[in-house]
């Protein structure tokens, strides 16, 4: 395929040729009282926003934040790793009982395993994550905010709109930072694209596609707490894989989905009544399935949604966590009336983009594309990052909005939560009513 060179600090049309490189930043948060928040993720890139009243952690200049972890399955582990990497001190780890916590912070290499959420709260961290089954999310984040204490809550941020919505009001009420990890929208690349269809290279959207492919639970004996609808809430696949790419698509277009139909499918009828590990990568799956108990599954593998932007235009997404060979194949294409622009979270290291007279593949390099990207590419061009990379970058993003005041762009917060949280739920009464629903 030809290389084109990119040249500035912006990026216009690229001639057709040359690998490129890129990183990016997010959407504008807009402060609600004394905390950030963001109305829908649909803001133009470019700036920081300054929150409004002091810093909630005013540390001493170089002081390392306190930070504990709520969960001790395999994206807790990842959160901890983040948190490291984010230049913080991790103090402990709570669990589903004081044995468990134990366990695990002795395999993380923490101080402490809490004994319940009480302790966690009395110890005063600067950060709390939260990072344990969906139900849990409620309950355990508006503790710690109501404790006025920063925290990062796990997708979906609760198991219903409402619950979500009364999460970002009361993280407004008490002036802390609260961010949800939609950590694609730290790969460098999406902020290539962002930039470019905001910089109206791409010209007026005309449509975005894509999907979300998983395998993990093609197995009919493949069991996690996320079958479980008490845990896990009315969906399963679409909650857990198809909320990043709606937050994705809306974040790179500035384009909010207005209404939804959607079909969903259960392709096993029945899986192991326990849980086991999501994925794979916990130091210790707790607990581990049985598959001669079973229990009738009522959650979706499968989900097909269209959307209608509020400006007229089409998008839809397939979503599988059934897809054999897929391990984390999320893709989209945004088509533009001047060019269109894909990206692939398995191959993030480049972008693909295509006109009428050809396409080119741009790949991440930090001196050059546009600036939003250019501070997300931590590396050379050729040294590959992913998605520890991005994560780190979120969780680093959410300390500095904890230390200085200053939500860095792209910050996704709770208001971002609650309005997946709200497309959810309209995806779950679309499919169950066999109609169209407004996104409110």
């Amino acid at each position: 395929m030809p290389q084109t060179v990119l040249t500035g600090s912006r990026t216009g049309a690229v001639p057709a040729g040359t690998v490129v490189a890129v990183t990016a930043r997010g959407s504008v948060d807009t402060a609600r009282g004394s905390t950030m928040t963001t109305e829908g993720n649909v803001h133009a890139p470019g700036t920081d926003q300054q929150l409004a009243g002091p810093p909630r952690a005013a540390r001493a200049r170089g002081a390392r934040l306190r930070v504990a972890v709520v969960g001790t399955g395999m994206i807790a582990a990842v959160h901890v790793r983040a948190a490291r990497a984010a230049g913080a001190d991790v103090i402990g780890v709570l669990g589903r009982t004081p044995a468990r916590s134990e366990q695990v912070a002795e395999q993380l290499g923490l101080d402490r395993g809490y004994e319940d959420l009480d302790a966690v709260i009395a110890d005063r961290p600067d950060v709390v994550h939260v990072c344990t089954p969906n139900d849990q999310h409620h309950p355990q984040a508006l503790a710690v905010v109501r404790a006025g204490i920063n925290v990062v809550c796990e997708k979906p941020l609760a198991v219903s709109a409402e619950q979500a919505e009364e999460l970002e009001r009361a993280a407004a009420e008490a002036g802390v930072v609260a961010t949800v990890p939609f950590v694609y929208r730290y790969h460098p690349m999406v902020r290539e694209i962002r930039a470019r269809v905001a910089d109206g290279v791409l010209g007026r959207v005309l449509a975005v596609h894509g999907h979300y492919l998983q395998d993990w639970m093609l197995d009919s004996d493949a069991s996690s707490w996320r079958v479980d609808s008490g845990a896990g809430g009315l969906s399963r696949a679409f909650a857990d894989i198809g909320s990043h790419w709606c937050d994705l698509v809306e974040f790179v277009t500035g384009e909010p989905f207005a209404s939804v139909s959607a079909a969903t499918d259960i392709v096993h009828p029945t899986r192991p009544a326990a849980s086991g590990p999501s994925f794979s990568g916990t130091p210790d799956p707790d607990p581990v399935a049985d598959a001669a108990e079973r229990a009738e599954v009522t959650t979706e593998d499968t989900a097909v949604a269209t959307f209608r932007t509020g400006t007229g235009r089409i998008g839809n997404v397939v979503i599988s966590q059934v897809s054999a060979g897929r391990k984390n194949r999320l893709w989209f294409e945004v088509d533009g009336t001047l060019g269109s622009a894909a990206f692939d979270q398995e191959q993030p290291e480049s972008a693909w983009f295509g006109n009428e007279t050809g396409a080119q593949i741009v790949v991440r390099d930090p001196s050059q594309g546009a600036p939003d990207q250019r501070r997300l590419a931590v590396v050379p061009s050729g040294h590959p990052q992913g998605y520890v990379d991005a994560f780190a970058a979120f969780v680093a993003d959410t300390y500095t909005a904890v230390t200085t005041g200053t939500a860095p762009e792209g910050l996704p917060t709770f208001a971002d939560g609650a309005r997946s949280a709200r497309i959810i739920d309209a995806v779950v009464a679309s499919a169950g009513e066999h109609a169209w629903r407004e996104i409110r």
